[in-house]
């Protein structure tokens, strides 16, 4: 992508009336169009999508396609797609306009901050999809499912809110069987290690992401755990 091009989309997104975007990682506040700080932590069913359904997290949500898959599916939920990249967000949050798909948002920030973002128990699901699983060992911290993201994870989920992660990455998946099976907090209420193999594949597991499709394209096996809190 251009820089020219770049630019011109980080531009368009501060006009996006479905994008909030963090500007300063030391300093965490949302801003809205037009540059406005909102505070809907707590709120974010009242406020932004003005109604009481629950509301479901993509991380890493890249160019938004799980978090706008969902939305097609289930329009009694809300949806919020979280990513740093800004181009990629400008790319979700523009189909979710030309659709007009007034059930999801997004958030331009890092995923280390959601708690900032979000209150106690007001998160019902979080969706984890094909994200860097950060192989080397150095690296473990930054893995989305790290007792480090767990722990913020339960911050915001419901009692009975559920952690869905899809991987082609066999250590990632091992490693979060072994990390959601450690975690006292909660437990592992599924998990496959080739969903396509299975007799009968939900609809939210049909959808694929970029990385899903060209994933299935070199032949490999899609993984999915589902982890509830208790």
């Amino acid at each position: 992508m251009s820089g020219k091009n770049k630019l011109r989309k980080f531009s368009e997104l501060l006009e996006m009336t479905n994008v909030y975007e963090n500007f300063d990682f030391h300093k965490p506040e949302l801003v809205h169009t037009p540059g406005n700080i909102v505070e809907p932590k707590g709120n974010w069913k009242q406020e932004v999508f003005q109604n009481e359904n629950p509301l479901v997290l993509e991380l890493a949500c890249g160019r938004g396609e799980y978090a706008l898959g969902l939305s097609r599916l289930y329009p009694e939920k809300n949806f919020i797609g979280i990513d740093i990249k800004g181009a990629r967000i400008w790319k979700g949050a523009s189909i979710a306009k030309e659709e007009a798909l007034e059930n999801v948002r997004f958030i331009r920030t890092k995923i280390e901050l959601i708690t900032h973002f979000f209150a106690k128990d007001e998160i019902d699901e979080i969706w984890i999809t094909f994200p860097d699983p950060f192989l080397k060992d150095r690296k473990e911290n930054r893995r989305l499912t790290s007792p480090i993201f767990l722990n913020l994870y339960q911050q915001i989920l419901k009692p009975n809110g559920v952690v869905r992660l899809k991987t082609d990455n066999p250590k990632l998946y091992q490693y979060s069987l072994d990390t959601f099976s450690d975690d006292p907090h909660g437990r592992i209420i599924f998990h496959h290690h080739s969903i396509y193999e299975m007799g009968y594949l939900p609809e939210e597991l049909q959808l694929k992401t970029y990385y899903e499709a060209k994933h299935l394209e070199d032949k490999c096996t899609i993984k999915y755990i589902e982890y509830m809190l208790n």
